[in-house]
Parts: C-alpha cells; sequence; structure tokens
C-alpha cells in the first residue's frame, strides 16, 4: 500500500463545501441563524427536545458540569478508559474525579464495580457519575439510572462516540445514545475523526428546559438579554433599551460560528448512510478476526453500536502496531488509562488499583475505521494483522 491509512478521517464532500461558502457569502459567521438550525436538526436526529451548539466536547462538558454544579468537594466517578477530557471537564470546576473499573466483556464502565465504591462511602458522598459510550458501544444507562437515583446522583453521558447508536432495555424499549432521556444531559463532539465533523465542535443535549436556559447563558460568558430572564434595575439605571444584556454569572466565550454550524448540518444529512457503512466495516473485520488470536468486542442484537473505533486485543499490541506502521497503517491506542496520566497519579492513583482497565489498555488497538475506507485497503489492514499474529 503505497498511502497512509490513518485509524480515522473526515470526509469532505462539494456539498460541504457549497454549506460553508453560503455562510461565508452570507451576513453571519457566528451568532447568526445557521447554529440554530443546527441544534434543531441534530435535537430531532438524536431525539432530544433541547440542544446547545458549543465550540467542542471539552467545552461541553466543562458547561455540562457547571450547570449541574460541580465545585469544590463535589466528588464525580468516571471510567479511565476515556480520552482525558471525561475526567478533567469534573477538576475545571474544582470538583474530585474518582475512577471504577471497566467490564473487561465492553470495556465500558462497570455499573456494579460503580456500585461498590458508592457502597464503601455514606450517601452523598459523591455527586454524579460520567459514564462513557466507549468507541460507539452504548451505557447500559438504564442500570445507570437506578443506581444513580439510588443515590441521589446525576448523569452525565459522554456520547462522543456514539451519535445514531441505541440500546434496547430488559422490556424492548429502544434508548437513543444521547437523546438525555435516562442521562440529565448528554455531549457530543464533531471532531475530524468523529461521525459528524465540523472541523471543532461540540453539542449538549438535555430534556430540561431550566438546565438548557442556564446552557446558554453560559456558553455565552454567562450573559443574557432575555426579558424574563432580567433582574431588578439597580438604582439610579437609566431607561433600559434594546441594548440592555446582563452578566449574571461567570460564564466563557464556548460558542460555535456558524460556518461550522453549517458544516455539521451538511455532515448530519448523511449521519445514517455514514453509520451504516461503519456497521458494515466493522461486521468485515468481526468475520476475518473470528477464530484468530485477535480478540474483538461483537455487542449482542440489543445493541446499536455506533463504532467511532474498531478495536482490537492482541498479546503483542507493540509489536502489532510497530509492524503496522512499517506497512502504512497508522494504527492507534485509545486510551491511556486516564488514573496513570501524571496529573492524576499526584491525586495518589497507582498502577493495579483498575485492573480491568490496565489490561485492557495493554492489549489494545483501534484499528482504521471511517465510512471512505475502501475495501481493498480493508482487506489489507485485516491480512497485515493476521499475518502479524500468525507469525
Amino acid at each position: 500500500m503505497n498511502h497512509s491509512i490513518p485509524y480515522g478521517r473526515q470526509h469532505i464532500t462539494e456539498e460541504d463545501i457549497a454549506a460553508v461558502a453560503d455562510v461565508l457569502r452570507g451576513p453571519f459567521l457566528t451568532q447568526g441563524p445557521t447554529v440554530g438550525a443546527f441544534e434543531a436538526a441534530f435535537s430531532a436526529y438524536i431525539g432530544s427536545p433541547y440542544a446547545v451548539a458549543v465550540a467542542n466536547g471539552t467545552a461541553a462538558l466543562h458547561l455540562c458540569c457547571m450547570a449541574l454544579g460541580v465545585k469544590e468537594g463535589t466528588r464525580v466517578i468516571t471510567t479511565p478508559i476515556t480520552f482525558s477530557a471525561s475526567a478533567n471537564c469534573v477538576r475545571y470546576c474544582g470538583g474530585e474525579v474518582f475512577f471504577a473499573d471497566i467490564d473487561p466483556n465492553t470495556a465500558l464502565l462497570d455499573v456494579n464495580a460503580v456500585r461498590a465504591l458508592l457502597e464503601q462511602h455514606p450517601k452523598g458522598y459523591f455527586s454524579g457519575i460520567i459514564p462513557v459510550d466507549y468507541a460507539g458501544y452504548p451505557v447500559d444507562l438504564t442500570a445507570f439510572r437506578a443506581l444513580a437515583d439510588e443515590y441521589g446522583l446525576w448523569l452525565l453521558e459522554d456520547s462522543c462516540h456514539s451519535p445514531g447508536g441505541s440500546f434496547q432495555d430488559a422490556s424492548g424499549q429502544e434508548h437513543r445514545c444521547g437523546d438525555s432521556s435516562l442521562a440529565d444531559l448528554a455531549i457530543f463532539s464533531f471532531h475530524p475523526v468523529k461521525h459528524i465533523a465540523a472541523g471543532e465542535g461540540g453539542m449538549i443535549t438535555a430534556h430540561s428546559e431550566s438546565l438548557y436556559n442556564h446552557l446558554l447563558r453560559l456558553r455565552t460568558h454567562g450573559i443574557t438579554n432575555k426579558p424574563g430572564d432580567l433582574t431588578d434595575p439597580y438604582p439610579g439605571e437609566p431607561e433600559r433599551g434594546g441594548w440592555y444584556m446582563e452578566l449574571q454569572e461567570l460564564g466563557y466565550n464556548y460558542r460555535l460560528t456558524d460556518m461550522q454550524a453549517a458544516l455539521g448540518m451538511s455532515q448530519l444529512n448523511r449521519a445514517g448512510t455514514m453509520l451504516a457503512r461503519r456497521q458494515e466495516i466493522a461486521r468485515r473485520y468481526d468475520e476475518a478476526f473470528a477464530g484468530t488470536d485477535v480478540t474483538t468486542i461483537i455487542p449482542p442484537d440489543s445493541v446499536n453500536h455506533a463504532y467511532h473505533l474498531y478495536i482490537v486485543q492482541v498479546d503483542d499490541r507493540k509489536g502489532l502496531y510497530d509492524s503496522l506502521r512499517t506497512k502504512n497503517i497508522m494504527a492507534q491506542v485509545h486510551y491511556v488509562p486516564v488514573h496513570l496520566m501524571p496529573y492524576y497519579r499526584q491525586f495518589g492513583w497507582k498502577p493495579g488499583d483498575f485492573p480491568n482497565a490496565e489490561h485492557f489498555y495493554a492489549h489494545c488497538l483501534s484499528l482504521p475505521m471511517f465510512p471512505t475506507l475502501t475495501d481493498d485497503e480493508q482487506a489489507y489492514v485485516i491480512d497485515s494483522v493476521n499475518d502479524f499474529v500468525g507469525a
């Protein structure tokens, strides 16, 4: 193969380019109508009544923690197998991060491990849980919702890997990833390797109107000009006009531009087709590695996996990684466990704390997974993996 095959890649079409060009020719590059149109379209796609577009997925996590009341002394539980932003958002607000181990069969945060952690402390010690739909595999939020209700916790679903994914609960009811029907809030990312690419960008979904309005204010410095939200006039204030606005709390400039929203909305128009292609690629990998020494995670029929990543586990992960790189296959590792990062080790986390997560990390590798991966490229990847493992 005389060209590089990355683990992920955006797909930009002429329609995408035209959508952005239309905004560039118009009067609004930011704070215009395209952002609201994107929010409405995304709400319809995910099935949530409210959506707030923001600058990126990390900003989405940060604002959610602010809206949910995370502050100094707040304790929140999340998974060690995730991008660090899933934990960092708690630290941005001064809160404390606790980790629980993963289920080795799914690589998702283990609800039983979370329960064990909760039982080690008095009720009220923890405030919330941030489960992650890692690689696109939906978290069973029915189990987490029941646990959260039992202990009086909020849930923030990190759905960055899973737009379009879903799972069926025990009664057969379908729940879409990030629809915020079970979690208090959910977030998405529009980074180029994600399902919907906007260059950068993120989205928060909510069922609560009060949380939605709070998030709108937080993403724009904490400023509002809505008449119903304004406070009483201060003494000596001149007559208010249409210019009037209030800084009511400390927020951030976490807005999405209209240019990014136009690209995201254009990508959203073919999200279903791109998801179907990801799932087709995954099925081909599944079939190719069946009966080999390559371990894969194959979900049950009740789970509609979104396949942001296709993860394999092998005994000699470093050897396979190096071998694939010599063949122009840019496989990647997702992720170094967050609790073992130098920043988090200062809080006392250490090797051996979460055996399942650490074992998974030692063996996992993300193979190329993106809608424009060709059949020939995938066959080359499969042959390269099987040749190494067989040898």
